[in-house]
């Protein structure tokens, strides 16, 4: 199985899309994926979909949900018993957790991959540390975890959204330590003139704002009749 939460909610099992119709089943799929292999509290995600149903109430529509998404994860597999969609979807300890393999929950990638590149950066080796942000980056498609969200699913979905942010300007500022300024300036460019899609540092604008064509800005070339 293979669950997208970079951008619009995607799940796929043996070749088959397994992804709920329903706006609280794809809030509690991301929600347990975003946790994948680990345990996630009965209690948190009652809190995540209940809203103003009370506390008996949003347990037997969690019950209801474990069970259909149990269903659809079975019936992608041809797990007529069951069995196996239990194995997968577990529960335990007073939680459930959703089994993954690795690499098969795009945001726990990239998690995985920005890291690697932060322990390069950390490390002086900026050639590994701009390959690995560029990798983590590629795998978003859209803002992240883009379904209704609760309290829970809505602090991930910040977070990560402030990782992605954060692993953007490290690559680019480390890429304009380099040297490579002139590959980097459509990038920039764009960015330092559209704060809203991006935070662009201090640094970028002054850089790209003599080839930006900004009001006050110096023109990279000019003509003379």
């Amino acid at each position: 199985m293979e669950i997208s939460l970079l951008g619009p909610l995607d799940a796929e099992s043996a070749g088959a899309r397994i992804l709920p119709t329903a706006a609280k089943q794809r809030q509690l799929l991301a929600l347990l994926a975003l946790h994948a292999n680990r345990g996630v509290p009965v209690s948190m995600l009652m809190e995540e979909i209940r809203e103003d149903d009370p506390p008996r109430s949003a347990s037997t529509t969690l019950r209801t949900y474990i069970l259909q998404l149990r269903r659809l994860i079975s019936s992608s597999l041809g797990d007529r018993s069951g069995i196996v969609a239990k194995e997968i979807l577990v529960y335990q300890h007073g939680g459930y957790q959703l089994r993954m393999l690795p690499g098969t929950v795009d945001a726990q990638e990239y998690d995985r991959i920005a890291a690697r590149g932060q322990a390069a950066f950390d490390a002086g080796d900026d050639e590994r540390a701009v390959a690995a942000f560029r990798r983590a980056l590629d795998l978003w498609q859209g803002p992240a975890a883009d379904v209704r969200a609760g309290t829970f699913l809505e602090m991930e979905r910040v977070r990560l959204e402030e990782s992605r942010l954060g692993i953007l300007e490290r690559r680019i500022d480390v890429e304009l330590s380099m040297g490579r300024h002139s590959g980097l300036l459509p990038e920039l460019a764009a960015r330092a003139s559209s704060p809203g899609r991006a935070r662009a540092s201090s640094s970028w604008r002054a850089w790209t704002r003599p080839w930006s064509g900004a009001p006050g800005s110096t023109p990279r070339c000019s003509a003379t009749g």
